[in-house]
């Protein structure tokens, strides 16, 4: 058993490292249909070991550079105050219907991503300068009243599914930071980690006091697989192309939405 959690944990570490959210998508179904933990269980078990994570990445990619600390803490604490609520609707829901909902959800994002990664060529500099948020000629986010509106009200949306869902909130903050603020994929996912971090914790939070029962033995293991197979996630992320990694990205999310709904429809 601890074997398979390992394996499982790894997996999900692996594309945390790769995508900066899929591990969040991957955490609940693996949990749940991999290894038998009940849905709401598998909530606060995802919530607590993508956070760490996360953690654990976050310093690497900060290093180099690629974590706008500004930009990612405005989504984090927008996220942080919607969590609470989104883990009371979740307390309040059926579980089929928390994980149709949460498979609907996934393929709206797959498919806005991959038509997205298929724009960016297209995209001219006029189009560009459209954007709610824009940058200069240095590459620095300028961070506008109107930008942080939209920052804070995706950030919102983010935290309120984390604590429904028990998502670290990685496949609505990547595609945001892409699509919002022109912001390099790579830079997104690390940015990405430190929201991650942040609302995961939040989302814990909530969930323990709505009386989710964690098992921190299973929390333990499937962190200790998930550090390990971050790593190879991280390396094989710098060998990947941009608009590849997007697109692979929104593969991943339909393959594993398609899982979920087959499933419930089954159970």
């Amino acid at each position: 058993m601890v074997f398979m959690i390992l394996i499982f944990g790894a997996v999900v570490g692996y594309a945390l490292g790769l995508t900066g959210g899929g591990g969040s998508l991957l955490a609940v179904p693996l949990l749940v249909y991999g290894l038998g933990v009940s849905p709401r269980a598998a909530i606060g078990v995802s919530l607590a070991t993508v956070a760490v994570m996360a953690a654990s990445g976050l310093w690497g990619k900060y290093r180099r550079g690629e974590v706008e600390v500004k930009t990612g803490l405005i989504f984090a604490i927008a996220g942080m105050l919607s969590a609470p609520l989104g883990a009371w609707v979740s307390g309040n829901l059926s579980e089929s219907v928390l994980l149709t909902a949460f498979s609907i959800l996934m393929m709206l994002i797959a498919v806005r991503m991959w038509f997205s990664a298929t724009a960016a060529k297209k995209r001219t500099a006029e189009q560009r300068n459209e954007a709610a948020c824009r940058r200069d000629v240095t590459g620095q986010l300028s961070l506008t009243s109107r930008c942080a509106v939209l920052l804070i009200i995706v950030g919102l949306l983010t935290g309120f599914l984390s604590g429904l869902f028990g998502i670290g909130g990685g496949f609505v903050i990547v595609p945001a930071l892409v699509l919002f603020t022109q912001m390099p994929i790579h830079r997104a996912v690390g940015t990405s980690l430190l929201v991650i971090v942040l609302i995961g914790a939040s989302g814990v939070a909530a969930q323990f006091q709505s009386g989710s029962s964690v098992t921190l033995a299973l929390i333990a293991w499937f962190a200790v697989g998930g550090l390990i197979g971050m790593q190879f996630g991280f390396k094989s992320a710098s060998k990947i192309s941009a608009e590849r990694l997007q697109r692979g990205f929104s593969v991943g999310i339909i393959v594993v939405a398609t899982w979920i709904v087959s499933n419930t429809m089954l159970s």
